[in-house]
């Protein structure tokens, strides 16, 4: 289970702003964001060593994307193409929209089922594969959602679902903290948010946005991106990295 929250804010000079924490066994090997494929050198993204996909990018017409797990389905399935193919497929395209058609048009039974968010400075949609059935490991259908304006959170459930204790718990911290400002660098609140790794005892350290298990499954790095309007001729996207866990690990300019 990853987390997303994206606030969407249509005609503000920073229209999309988004905070993401990948969720993983900290033994799976992997790169920070970089331009690691040759034959798509216009994508930045976090490169996973074993799939050789990713889990959050960003393209140079202004394009994120990000995939996470939906609830019960970590970790490949024999026979199942890697989700982490799937960002790539967005970034291969300049438009969120455009994007968001293509994964529509996939085979979903060739993926287990998945999350996912893609947006530019002037659209973000939330794409869901679910289950085709009861003990079926592959997709069944592939909705497209266009986010609506405001925040949005999204775990393995569905947007602001809060049968998610993720989601429960820190959607009102979310609502309730002072947004990003990307042009003076004031991340505070969200990196705070981001670094919390206070979740109900009933629940488990998996109710924490920050994860840290016995397990060795643990929240594994965190970003930070902001998405300056389309006029804006002096901006460019802002992501900041963690290489680990918030709060314990600095973020740092990605290089564009």
């Amino acid at each position: 289970m990853c987390t997303v929250v994206i606030l969407n804010r249509l005609g503000h000079a920073w229209p999309l702003l988004l905070a993401a924490n990948r969720d993983e066994m900290a033994d799976r090997p992997s790169k920070p964001p970089a331009r690691h494929w040759s034959d798509r050198p216009r994508v930045i993204a976090g490169l996973d060593e074993l799939g050789r996909g990713t889990w959050l990018g960003l393209n140079d017409f202004g394009v994120v994307a990000a995939v996470l797990n939906r609830l019960n389905t970590l970790g490949p399935a024999p026979g199942l193409r890697s989700r982490g193919e799937l960002p790539l497929e967005a970034l291969d395209h300049a438009e969120a929209s455009v994007a968001a058609e293509a994964i529509a048009d996939i085979d979903p039974h060739a993926y287990r089922p998945f999350n996912m968010i893609v947006a530019d400075c002037r659209e973000a949609f939330w794409i869901r594969a679910r289950h085709a059935g009861n003990g079926c490991s592959a997709g069944g259908s592939v909705e497209v959602c266009e986010l609506p304006q405001g925040l949005s959170m999204i775990t393995a459930y569905d947007r602001n679902d809060t049968h998610s204790p993720r989601i429960r718990k820190y959607l009102p911290r979310f609502e309730a903290a002072k947004a990003p400002d990307p042009a003076t660098g004031d991340w505070l609140e969200w990196k705070a948010l981001l670094a919390s790794r206070e979740h109900d005892p009933s629940t488990g350290p998996g109710g924490a946005v920050c994860v840290e298990t016995v397990t060795g499954f643990c929240t594994v790095s965190s970003s930070l991106i902001a998405l300056p309007a389309g006029g804006l001729s002096d901006a460019k996207p802002v992501w900041l990295f963690a290489p680990g866990k918030p709060g314990e690990n600095s973020y740092a300019p990605v290089r564009m």
